[in-house]
């Protein structure tokens, strides 16, 4: 696709450390480097079924995989002077909003002291070119704006896995000026994308994974807030701006090592009830949803990335528009639920829209 700027020749034979590598976004962008001809090594917990995309595409097949815990400095250290990369992506998190309020103090401490752990190992590894550190579109301290926040907006965070991915941000920015400021040591950018949708994605308390067990199981999704407006998009937007981001801080001389918005295009920022309406009229049959009338921890009612810096300055665009996300999830969906090969269909969904 004429839209797509990643560069196949930069990634071909290019060693790369990938946190987080048996996560949803962790399997997709395995599959994706190894497809560009990266040499991939791996540091992440085991998955934790074996419903997983890890599990179902075989990821370990293109991966030198390293079971092990980000939160564990020792464990990353070795990990990682190991792997000897040019390039570093930090994918691994605690990345449930309702798991953070069950679970605050693991939330912290993976999402920020497993930054720390990584950022500060990445000190001691020579050879390192770009390190791009994945937070999230809630690291900003949200106040209910209209307005779709930039860069430049403050970090902050209502609930601890939102407030985690803004420490994150800030651990991030800390770790840069100290010690990576000097031309010669690795170049370290963050990116924070929205609300990521794509198949392999069972994660609970997420619209999309409950609506596909709901369907799959022939019952109703319960929906919390159908009202709440999202910045919706398939996993390969975010994914994809990831690269590109690594590209530009190893390859070109303009400043990248900063924070960067890779959210949706403004249309597909809509209200949750206009996916959960989109994910039943494609899967049809007695697919349907109902509103969850019980009491919830806070979540934000209005989110959106502006993504102009992205656009202008990296010549990054979205690939795919809502119609085109929703098409490509559901359609993975149904191919596991008719028992195909997972691998062969998320490989072929990676080729057709980016190769």
């Amino acid at each position: 696709m004429e839209d797509v700027v990643i560069d196949p020749t930069f990634w071909s034979g290019r060693r790369v450390f990938l946190t987080g590598h048996t996560g949803f976004k962790g399997a997709w962008t395995s599959l994706l480097l190894r497809l560009l001809g990266a040499e991939i090594f791996g540091l992440a917990l085991s998955p934790d079924s074996d419903e997983t995309l890890f599990v179902k595409c075989r990821v370990a097949e293109d991966v030198h995989h390293h079971i092990g815990d980000v939160r564990d400095l020792a464990t990353v250290r070795y990990a990682l002077d190991e792997a000897r990369p040019s390039v570093v992506i930090h994918m691994a998190a605690q990345a449930l909003v309702r798991q953070s309020y069950s679970e605050p103090v693991g939330t912290f401490s993976t999402n920020v002291m497993g930054t720390v752990n990584l950022l500060d190992a990445i000190r001691h590894v020579p050879g390192i070119d770009s390190v791009v550190i994945v937070t999230s579109d809630k690291c900003y301290q949200n106040t209910g704006s209209i307005w779709a926040y930039r860069e430049t907006d403050p970090m902050g965070g209502y609930d601890p896995y939102s407030n985690s991915k803004g420490c994150a941000e800030l651990v991030t920015s800390a770790y840069r000026q100290s010690f990576f400021a000097d031309k010669a040591r690795p170049r370290v950018a963050s990116g924070r994308a929205g609300n990521v949708i794509g198949g392999g994605d069972w994660a609970r308390d997420r619209l999309v994974p409950d609506a596909m067990r709901a369907f799959i199981e022939s019952r109703p999704v319960h929906i919390r807030n159908p009202n709440a407006v999202r910045p919706w998009q398939h996993v390969l937007d975010p994914v994809c701006a990831y690269l590109v981001l690594a590209e530009h801080l190893t390859t070109f001389n303009s400043k990248a090592d900063e924070g960067w918005n890779f959210g949706p295009a403004a249309a597909n920022g809509v209200p949750v009830r206009v996916v959960a309406d989109g994910l039943v009229q494609r899967w049809g049959g007695s697919a349907r949803w109902e509103q969850d009338g019980d009491d919830h921890p806070h979540e934000a009612s209005f989110l959106s990335l502006d993504c102009t810096k992205a656009h202008a300055r990296l010549g990054w665009q979205p690939l795919f528009d809502l119609d085109q996300a929703l098409d490509l999830t559901v359609d993975w969906y149904k191919a596991f639920a008719a028992g195909q090969d997972m691998r062969a269909v998320t490989q072929e969904q990676i080729k057709k829209s980016l190769l």
